[in-house]
Formats: C-alpha cells, structure tokens, sequence
C-alpha cells in the first residue's frame, strides 16, 4: 500500500512568513503522496477587526455570520491559499488549491442549532476520496483550505483539524497515512512555559488524567479527539509538533491507542 501524508497547518506558522516557508521547504522535500490542509483563523480576525466586522469565539470556536463568511471564503479560499500554492510551485511541487466546493471535494452539514448557533460552520459529511486519488496519483499536492459546501450552494466554515482527520480518514482505505498536526510549539507541553516538556506520548488513558488536571485544555482536547478518532478509523500514525517534525529533526508527540 503506498504511504501518504496529510499535513494540517495552522497557528502562529501561517502568520510568520519565514516560518511559513521553512515549513513548505520542508514539505516539498517530504517523499510520497501528501496533502497540506490549512487555516487561517487568525487572518481572518484582524481583516474582520479593521473592516468593522465583529468577531465573536466561544470556546475556540470562531461564530460565522455571513459577513464573516465573507471575510473567510476571501482569505482561506483566496489570498492564503493562494500564496502557498505559489510557494509549493516555486519549490517544484505540482500544488493545487481547493476548497471543498471543488472536485466536490468536501462535503458537510451546517451544524444545527442548540445552545450555541455557529452559523455557517460545517461539520464534514463526506470526501470525495476518488478525487483525491487521481489528484495523488497523478503526482499534484492538494492544498486544501477550512471550507467545504453542503451541495445547495452554499459555502461553509470548517475547523482545519477536522478537515485534515476526515481526509485521513476517508483515504485510508487505499493509502497507509500519517496525520501530522503542524503548529508553533514542538508537541503537547507539559508546561506551557517550558518548550522542552514536549509529551513523548498520549494514550487515551493519559490523555484523560492529562485533560482532569487542565495540562490539555481549551482548543487542544478536540485536536487530540481528532487525533483518536483518525486512529480508530484506520490511520497508522498521528504526531503533533513544529513544522520541523515532518523533517525529522524535531520533538514531537505521538497519539498511540496502546491502552485500548
């Protein structure tokens, strides 16, 4: 079975130009099949800051009126995108950027309404894994952003983590994949002040005496259930760490389900 990799970005990373393309030197080098997924969440507030649109988050998860959706669709599906794929191509890589609206490559659901209404955020559904087949083998690198559609014509915001575990996921089946989670810090810390308390390993029972005594927290207990979720469902590895993880020069944490 061939290997692929699917790489999400995200964090500080994207926002810092020299760290960005270190990170995509680093990809390109990358041997095999491998897809890049990325974000853009914090472009996104400080255009919506200085065009009068408010912005409001609630535990980590960013409401998507339609203005903001606006704001989004623009950044994730334009001008970040874009730029990477540009980079990717300077690199010699045969990148190629989509949302989930293209190829059908993504599908998703609106998330209904209960205490909190998201607005147009979308839960994943589907991935049209025949797309991303044809794409690989024929030697391209998608580049995907945080927006899929639900098929009625209408664009949806996505969280970056899910869409990268549902493509692990979904092309497992035909691809042995490692789901690699890029962002600023070296792994998860057991003490966010120190760099070099990278945790080696979280297993599932870890992860919960991790989560009980708040070292996990916030935005990073659905990343790690991602990460759970994508092993269950057939992937081989998961790791989270820096950029320089994927070069294997880099302290990184690995999910494993040894105590299942």
């Amino acid at each position: 079975m061939d290997k692929l990799s699917v790489v999400k970005i995200g964090g500080n990373v994207i926002e810092d130009t020299k760290q960005l393309n270190d990170f995509l030197t680093a990809l390109s080098q990358m041997q095999g099949a491998k897809i890049l997924v990325h974000g853009g969440g914090k472009k996104a507030t400080v255009m919506a800051k200085k065009l009068g649109v408010p912005v409001k988050i609630i535990d980590g998860r960013r409401i998507t009126d339609t203005e903001n959706l606006d704001i989004i669709t623009m950044l994730y599906g334009g001008k970040i995108n874009k730029n990477i794929v540009a980079q990717l191509q300077a690199m010699g890589c045969n990148a190629i950027g989509l949302s989930g609206a293209d190829g059908n490559a993504i599908k998703a659901v609106k998330r209904p309404k209960k205490e909190i209404d998201f607005g147009f955020v979308g839960d994943v559904t589907e991935i049209n894994a025949s797309l991303f087949k044809l794409l690989l083998r024929s030697q391209h690198l998608p580049v995907c952003c945080a927006i899929t559609h639900d098929q009625n014509g209408q664009l949806l915001n996505t969280n970056a983590d899910t869409i990268a575990a549902s493509l692990a996921k979904g092309l497992s089946k035909f691809f042995e994949v490692s789901l690699f989670y890029c962002f600023e810090m070296p792994g998860v810390l057991k003490k966010i002040e120190d760099k070099e308390s990278v945790i080696g390993e979280i297993t599932p029972k870890s992860y919960t005496e991790l989560k009980n005594n708040n070292v996990i927290h916030s935005g990073m207990i659905p990343k790690i259930e991602n990460c759970f979720e994508a092993l269950k469902k057939g992937v081989s590895e998961v790791k989270i760490g820096s950029p320089l993880m994927i070069s294997g020069v880099s302290k990184y944490t690995k999910l494993i389900l040894d105590d299942y």
